[in-house]
Order: C-alpha cells, then structure tokens, then sequence
C-alpha cells in the first residue's frame, strides 16, 4: 500500500540504460570500441572495490573510437517501443525526467531519434576527445551515498514538489538508493533483486506497457492511500 501527496504533482524517475533503452548501451559501447580488460573494472565496481565515479572514469577512458564510429552506434540504441504511450499518460500527472549514470549525448542522440519529445535529462557528461570520449560529472554530489556520479536521490530531491511524490522506474544498482526513498518503486533485473533482499515495496516490470498498465488506475483525485500489488 502506498501513500501519495497530491497525484498531479508526480515526479516519474525514469532510468535510461536497461530501462528506457532496451539494452546497457554503455556496456554495449565498451564490448564494441574498449579493451576487454573494462570487464575487470566493472567487476571491482561491483564488488565494491571502487566507486561508480571510479568505474565509469576508467571505462570510458578505454574506449578507442572516432566520433562517426561512436555516432552512428548511439544511433543505434534502441528504446522500449511502449515508453511513449507512457509518457504521454504520465505527463498529465507531473514531470517525467531521464535520470542516468551513464552518458548524456548517447541518450540525447537516442530519444532525438526515436522522436521523443524534449524531457529533462540528467546524466554524466560525455566529451569527445582524439581517439575516444572522456567523462565529467556536472550532477555529482560528494554526499551520494552509493558513490554515483549522478545522485538520484538529490535530483528527486531537486524535482520533486512540496506535495508531490516521487515514482521510480529503473533496473540496476545506480536505482537502489532512491528505491529506499522513493513513493513508489517499479523494478527489474537487478534492482527487483535488491528489492527483494531489501525488503522494499516495488511492482516488478518488464517493459512501459506493464507500467501503464499500472499507472493507468490511478485515479486523477486518489484517496490518500492507493491500494497496488507490492
């Protein structure tokens, strides 16, 4: 059972690599143009041997690709088909933003070409540099938590309105923070795992049309408390 504030003032966090893009493009990115050895590197992040921040910084420096390469790759991210629908359902509750601890010209090129209107996007800066791409990280907060270049919880924090309520649709470990704080969790892979672990409230998807589906129900003017399947 979950508690909303006022249900036209919603933020919906949508994750992009996984969850909004069908696959993980930057690891993706990293099988097609960087050395094996990125593999290493994401193993240390994963058992906590490094930072995200850390994780991300390395990896992105292995990639060895001129910009037509890269381009043409980012263009070829493909998205979850049943998103718009969703969006364009969602949008009559509040804000729908892109938060993503991957890359943001990727995600830019992506949504551009799928024909996506303009939506807030916060993620980790992409540069291009001779040879490759570098890393900054304009969303970075020293006190994040879980270490992660673009801290989902302060951007909620940010967005999110006085009355309002925050909804996470996500797949992974940069979602797990704001999955403790969010008003409502929609998870897979990953983060339906830690969930689980964690014993927090979420609804497992697969895709937008299953949080449609879901979203659809809520009433324009709910009761305090909406009755949904943990």
């Amino acid at each position: 059972m979950y508690i909303f504030g006022n249900i036209n003032l919603m933020l919906f966090v949508i994750d992009f690599d996984g969850t909004l893009a069908r696959t993980d493009t930057v690891d993706t990115m990293l099988e097609k143009f960087a050395s094996p050895a990125w593999k290493d590197v994401e193993q240390d992040w994963q058992s906590g041997r490094i930072t995200a921040i850390e994780c991300m910084g390395q990896q992105i420096r292995m990639v060895r690709a001129e910009p037509v390469a890269l381009e043409a790759f980012f263009e070829s991210i493909e998205l979850d088909p049943s998103f718009l629908p969703f969006y364009h359902h969602a949008r009559r509750f509040g804000t729908v933003a892109i938060v993503s601890d991957g890359l943001d010209h990727p995600i830019q090129v992506a949504t551009r070409k799928a024909g996506l209107p303009e939506m807030p996007v916060f993620a980790n800066r992409l540069h291009f540099v001779p040879h490759g791409i570098d890393i900054s990280f304009p969303h970075l907060n020293p006190c994040c938590g879980a270490g992660n270049g673009v801290c989902k919880c302060a951007i909620a924090r940010d967005l999110a309105q006085p009355e309002g309520s925050v909804v996470l649709i996500g797949d992974g470990k940069s979602d797990a923070c704001l999955a403790h704080q969010a008003d409502v969790v929609f998870a897979k892979k990953s983060l339906l795992s830690y969930c689980e672990e964690q014993g927090i409230a979420h609804i497992p998807f697969g895709c937008f049309d299953d949080v449609l589906a879901v979203v659809a129900q809520w009433p324009t003017h709910p009761p305090q408390k909406l009755p949904l399947a943990a």
